[in-house]
């Protein structure tokens, strides 16, 4: 059987985030398969067959002037996908309390202990944004607490979520890679509570929880704050990150409008992890 032939593309983006998720997101819907987030950037992989010479101009982050940008690509005849990852996925261990590692890791000694298979969707915890999540949560009362993970992503704070006592997890991504990822995670870290969706905020609709999570960007969770505000019950806490902390007063500004106060902020490398309640 003949070995498909690649073409790797390697993107160097600043700054990094939203850029390297948007981009992956992108990039996956135009026909990459495989992809390896570096520290400044990611590389991505589409067979040769599935390239076209036009591949990357339906790639609209490309030609964005809020991020800057560069790449260089390279044809490659055989690549190990699994070695690839693994050279690219260190287990990660938050608080002393809680890890998140690939299947192939050793099992650390934490009361809470996360098994993820990113593929292309986004939160292993190594970025800040999920870090801070999830030193949020280890902080919070979950226990038989209904919540939403919303753009959940690899579904690793849904999973956590559970773990914690929350009896009930709504899990929501408007990607399809994540949320078939997410399904795919949840039975692997055996968890019974948790119910995926394909969807955006419109799915929220009729619906009520105890907390909400939010880890997305500065825009969309803008666009939202007011259906997140809607759909939370009386003293609900409302997560969010995937913003910087000159962002932060704009963020806490649209939530007081929608009876949301601010309580406190977790702040690693710029990035902003924030809680509010509902009053």
């Amino acid at each position: 059987m003949s070995v498909p032939i690649y073409l790797g593309y390697y993107f160097k983006i600043k700054p990094l985030q939203p850029a390297s998720e948007i981009l992956i997101a992108e990039l996956g819907n135009a026909g990459f398969e495989s992809f390896v987030e570096t520290e400044d950037g990611v590389n991505a992989f589409i067979q040769k067959g599935e390239w076209n010479d036009n591949i990357l101009n339906d790639i609209h982050i490309l030609s964005s002037g809020e991020f800057e940008i560069e790449y260089t690509s390279e044809v490659i005849e055989q690549v190990n996908w699994n070695k690839e990852w693994e050279k690219n996925f260190n287990p990660i261990i938050v608080e002393d309390v809680c890890s998140v590692r690939a299947p192939f890791h050793e099992k650390p000694n934490t009361d809470y202990d996360i098994i993820i298979e990113p593929k292309m969707s986004f939160g292993t915890g190594h970025h800040e944004t999920t870090h801070m999540m999830i030193q949020h949560l280890l902080k919070t009362d979950l226990k038989n607490k209904k919540v939403l993970d919303m753009g959940c992503g690899t579904g690793v704070l849904a999973i956590l979520a559970e773990m914690r006592g929350a009896n009930e997890i709504d899990a929501i991504d408007i990607d399809n890679w994540c949320y078939l990822n997410t399904i795919e995670n949840v039975e692997r870290n055996h968890c019974d509570h948790i119910t995926a969706y394909e969807g955006d905020v419109s799915l929220l609709s009729g619906k009520s929880y105890d907390i909400i999570i939010a880890n997305i960007n500065r825009n969309i969770l803008l666009n939202d704050i007011k259906h997140y505000s809607s759909a939370l019950r009386s003293d609900g806490k409302l997560f969010l990150s995937g913003f910087y902390k000159e962002d932060l007063d704009m963020i806490s500004e649209e939530c007081v409008k929608h009876k949301l106060n601010f309580t406190k902020h977790i702040n690693r490398n710029n990035w902003i992890a924030a809680s509010y309640t509902l009053k």
